[in-house]
């Protein structure tokens, strides 16, 4: 389960979340925050680098749209 890939995955998408958290936190935005929050629960429960990836985009794309709507 710990080989390169996963643990390169985890670690990008772990530091993207917590990017989206402080970016939610600072703006005020819920939507940002919480999708801070599951991308780095998804870094921690995901045990494929290839799902984890898909999730934590699929994730990026909900946040981005929510932020736009929101305009």
């Amino acid at each position: 389960m710990l080989n390169t890939n996963f643990l390169f995955a985890s670690l990008i998408w772990g530091s993207v979340g917590v990017g989206y958290f402080v970016y939610g936190k600072k703006q005020q935005s819920s939507s940002a925050m919480v999708g801070g929050i599951l991308m780095i629960v998804a870094s921690y429960f995901i045990g494929s680098a290839l799902l984890m990836s898909l999730v934590c985009l699929g994730i990026m794309a909900a946040v981005y749209f929510l932020l736009k709507r929101g305009d």
